[in-house]
C-alpha cells in the first residue's frame, strides 16, 4: 500500500487542522492505521492509532482530548483531526499502516507516508 499524508500548514495556537492520509494500492480496510510525528531535533513519536473498522482508537497522552483519529474505508482515507493546537504540536506528521494487526500492542508498522508539516505559532 502507498500512503500520502496531506493537510499540513501553519496555524495559530488554539486553532484546528485536519490531516488526511490517502491510501492506494490495496484497500485501507486491510490495515490498522497510525499517526506519528517528529518535531525538530526530536525522535519520531506515536500520536494515535485506529483499528480496521475504526471501533478502537488509542492516543498519546500529549494529544488525548484534543486529537481525533478516524477513517473512511470506502474512500481509502484516514484522518487526524487536531484541535486546540499548541506550539509543541509543531512537527512533521506521518501516517502509517500495519498489515499484521499487531500495531495496537506493538506500535510497529509496515508502510509509511511521506509526512506533512504542521507549524503552530503562539
Amino acid at each position: 500500500v502507498q500512503l500520502q499524508a496531506s493537510g499540513g500548514g501553519s496555524v495559530q495556537a488554539g486553532g484546528s487542522r485536519r490531516l488526511s492520509c490517502a491510501a492506494s494500492g490495496r484497500p485501507l480496510s486491510s490495515y490498522i492505521m497510525g499517526w506519528f510525528r517528529q518535531a525538530p531535533g526530536k525522535e519520531r513519536e506515536f500520536v494515535a492509532v485506529i483499528s480496521w473498522s475504526g471501533g478502537t482508537t488509542n492516543y498519546a497522552d500529549a494529544v488525548k482530548g484534543r486529537f481525533t483519529v478516524s477513517r473512511d474505508n470506502a474512500k481509502n482515507m484516514a484522518y487526524l483531526q487536531m484541535k486546540s493546537l499548541k506550539p509543541e504540536d509543531t512537527a512533521v506528521y506521518y501516517c502509517a499502516a500495519d498489515r499484521s494487526g499487531t500495531a495496537m500492542s506493538t506500535n510497529t508498522y509496515d508502510f509509511w507516508g511521506q509526512g506533512t508539516r504542521v507549524t503552530v505559532s503562539s
